[in-house]
């Protein structure tokens, strides 16, 4: 058995909130990613990769006072000036499309995926290393397009082998068609966003009795925690709400549902009108994606029509964006089948020629397999022992002394006789 070099243990813990991803969990976050990156190629959407760090200046004109806070920041020591990891790639590809692609023309589908860095509390359990991919539609300003969108996120989460899950939607303009010209100071109408947004109801009626609203008002936001459900939910908004942006916000939703109904996917959704996320950013439709057991959204979208513009390029635009350790998380065992990667082949070659068992490899190669040499000296035992603990499905011994090779099956040490005239006639079948 060969022995293991000594190790020096030194002290190489990783600053808080960031991990390393061993080749069994990288192999199921890659998997994960190329079953996304499908769906989008197969909705029309072509990739970009903005660059991994931005001028500070021109980054924060797409981002929100939340993701501005929880930047990254450094000085350049080439230019002088400040610059920063991304903590959201949105507001990059805004910038991509709005400066680099304003001569093509609209709309623009395009995907991506990378990591973005952002300060979070440690105490909630939050991540500073983020894993994101995702689309926006830039260009378009329709029901159809935000259907579509909600969608995707359901093809993609069935293409990752989620179960059970749901999509849920809210609409930005509802609620802001009802907090919009109460007459209430910033502080108030914090307060009463705070309260919708936890569903307290008791919290806000207590609340809204302290402050100075009619009681048509009153009535207005009471019933937000509560509209929260099926497709009836819009029914009682309609009977409650009487602002007109609001009625509007609701019209778009009925249409958006007609669509997912074209796509059949209207089952996987739920509304939620008091949902308040991304108040200062979005401007319409808002959605997220749940697995049924785990609290934590795994993607997240909506619409965003006045980013574009920050970049001097007044264009509507939507979108989401998956978390892909959420999802890793969220899907737990149903990766162990279909994320984890194996190597097909590692080749143990007998006695000091092996050049035949190089070409043989080579060979295999050209035929499509995964094919490792086990270079280091040791018997076919240990060659064994290392391609189960590595996650070869073979090992396949070659002796030079012996016509015919055999072929072992780790999973079990079933073992099979076969020739190198087999493998190069293209006739070995794992």
């Amino acid at each position: 058995m060969l022995s293991k070099p000594s190790v020096n243990r030194i002290d190489t813990r990783l600053p808080t909130g960031v991990k390393d991803f061993l080749p069994l969990k990288a192999a199921r976050l890659e998997f994960l990613q190329n079953r996304l990156s499908e769906v989008f190629r197969r909705w029309g959407f072509r990739p970009v990769a903005p660059a991994v760090l931005e001028d500070l200046a021109v980054l924060e004109l797409g981002l929100g006072a939340d993701l501005r806070e929880k930047t990254f920041r450094f000085d350049d020591r080439q230019s002088g000036r400040l610059v920063a990891f991304p903590p959201d790639m949105t507001p990059q590809v805004a910038r991509i499309a709005a400066t680099r692609m304003h001569d093509m023309p609209l709309p623009f589908r395009l995907c991506y995926r990378g990591r973005v860095l952002r300060h979070a509390e440690q105490r909630l359990g939050k991540e500073r290393q983020i894993h994101q991919a995702g689309v926006e539609l830039i260009g378009l300003e329709s029901a159809e397009a935000d259907a579509e969108m909600i969608a995707m996120s359901v093809e993609c989460l069935q293409a990752v082998g989620a179960g059970e899950f749901t999509i849920d939607i809210g609409q930005i303009d509802f609620l802001r068609g009802i907090l919009t010209n109460l007459p209430l100071n910033d502080q108030q109408s914090v307060n009463v966003r705070t309260l919708i947004a936890s569903k307290d109801s008791s919290g806000l009626q207590r609340l809204l009795e302290t402050l100075p609203l009619n009681d048509g008002q009153r009535e207005e936001l009471l019933a937000l925690p509560r509209l929260f459900g099926g497709q009836e939910v819009l029914e009682r908004a309609a009977q409650t709400v009487r602002n007109p942006t609001a009625q509007r916000a609701l019209d778009n939703l009925h249409q958006v549902l007609d669509v997912l109904k074209a796509y059949n996917v209207e089952r996987y959704v739920t509304i939620d009108l008091g949902e308040l996320r991304g108040f200062d950013y979005h401007t319409g439709l808002i959605f997220q994606g749940f697995l049924t057991g785990f609290g934590r959204a795994v993607c997240a979208g909506g619409r965003y029509d006045n980013l574009l513009s920050r970049y001097g390029f007044p264009a509507p635009a939507t979108g989401f964006s998956f978390d892909l350790y959420q999802l890793l998380l969220a899907l737990g065992n149903t990766l162990d089948s279909c994320g984890d990667q194996t190597t097909d082949i590692l080749l143990f070659a007998a006695g000091s020629e092996k050049a035949p068992a190089q070409k043989l490899a080579a060979t295999l190669r050209t035929q499509g397999y995964s094919v490792a040499r086990d270079i280091i000296c040791r018997d076919h035992q240990d060659s064994l022992d290392y391609a189960r603990r590595m996650q070869f499905r073979y090992l396949l011994i070659f002796d030079s002394d012996d016509p015919q090779l055999t072929l072992v099956r780790t999973s079990d040490g079933t073992q099979s006789r076969i020739t190198s005239e087999m493998i190069e006639a293209g006739d070995l079948r794992l």
